[in-house]
């Protein structure tokens, strides 16, 4: 799968901006995402980091889901997953993927603000 890096990244915008590629304002949107294996799946707010509204759900009760992580920032790449469906932005100007990776559909969930519903599939 490739994706336009474009419509995956958005630098500059502050999240209150964002935008979905329609157009729309997507601040206030909750969507869905899922986590595959698995079928996790849970509310993603555009105003929270996939990793932290993961980890929001975790503590809710969806028991089971549990993302890597260790830096929060985009450099350490624990994290690193496939965007298999849907689009996010980020709020830094170049989390730590090489412009082949984001082709390919990597994303960084501890940087990355769902624009849409999002499905990812994690490596293990």
């Amino acid at each position: 799968m490739t994706t336009d890096p474009e419509t995956c990244h958005i630098s500059g915008m502050t999240l209150d901006k964002a935008e979905k590629t329609d157009g729309t304002a997507c601040s206030a949107s909750v969507f869905k995402a899922r986590i595959e294996p698995g079928g996790w799946c849970f509310e993603a707010p555009a105003a929270l980091s996939l990793l932290k509204a993961a980890e929001k759900a975790e503590q809710t009760g969806l028991a089971g889901l549990q993302l890597p992580s260790s830096c929060r920032n985009g450099t350490c790449r624990s994290c690193l997953c496939q965007l298999i469906s849907g689009a996010v932005v980020y709020q830094i100007e170049w989390p730590g993927l090489s412009t082949e990776e984001k082709q390919s559909g990597c994303i960084l969930p501890c940087v990355a603000f769902p624009a849409s519903d999002v499905v990812l599939a994690l490596p293990f």
